[in-house]
């Protein structure tokens, strides 16, 4: 078994509107995923879902083997899973070493030299010192992606979701994200999840779910 497992999970809203059903997967650390589907597949519920905003109506979702409903939720969203907005959601008024710092705080992990961490996060990405003192408002949408990667990442969580990250990107810079993602799978034992409509984000990942007409078929790349 993986990092995280979906177990015959589906998802109704007020109990009648039927969004996803009997979704099996299975997802390990050292991999990049992606969770494709065309608009109203369910990508952004079942997103919702693994990050412990919203809870299965059918079906279990296992973190390392335990039950996601029986695990403290704040210390589950704060600690084990990043995530990484399609909007970014980086508060404007600080820079970006300022928001990198603020999640490290709000995850409640003892983290000695927070300043130091966020800046060498930031480095890892691409973003140098300048950069870094920047207010937000002030960098590019790649350079915003790339804080909001860094803050995901910040307080070392076993996985990181990610929500149509490259979706307002230029074809460079959305390789450019990319090769981050794949650095934190496969250089640091990251589990990457990836909700995309993106073609070129499926070409480049080891592994692709996609969800069509409530059911879900796994396809491996280059299968």
């Amino acid at each position: 078994m993986g990092i995280l497992a979906l177990q015959g999970v589906g998802y109704s809203y007020d109990g009648r509107t039927k969004v996803l059903s009997d979704i099996n997967y299975a997802f390990e650390k050292g991999k990049v995923y992606a969770i494709m589907g065309r608009s109203g597949a369910g990508k952004t519920t079942l997103l919702s879902l693994l990050s412990g905003l919203a809870s299965p109506t059918e079906g279990t979702i296992l973190f390392d083997g335990q039950d996601v409903s029986k695990i403290d939720r704040y210390q589950y969203r704060s600690r084990y899973v990043g995530v990484v907005f399609q909007q970014f959601n980086l508060l404007p008024h600080l820079n970006a070493v300022e928001n990198v710092e603020l999640s490290m705080r709000a995850s409640g992990k003892d983290i000695a030299d927070k300043r130091k961490r966020a800046t060498e996060l930031l480095e890892k990405v691409d973003l140098d010192e300048t950069l870094a003192k920047r207010r937000v408002l002030k960098l590019s949408g790649g350079e915003q992606q790339r804080v909001a990667i860094a803050r995901a990442v910040s307080f070392d969580p076993e996985i990181v979701l990610a929500d149509e990250p490259t979706g307002n990107l230029d074809i460079t810079t959305q390789e450019e994200v990319m090769d981050i993602f794949k650095r934190l799978a496969h250089e640091e034992n990251k589990c990457v999840i990836i909700v995309s409509h993106s073609p070129q984000v499926a070409a480049d990942v080891d592994e692709v779910y996609e969800l069509a007409s409530l059911k879900a078929s796994r396809k491996k790349k280059g299968s």
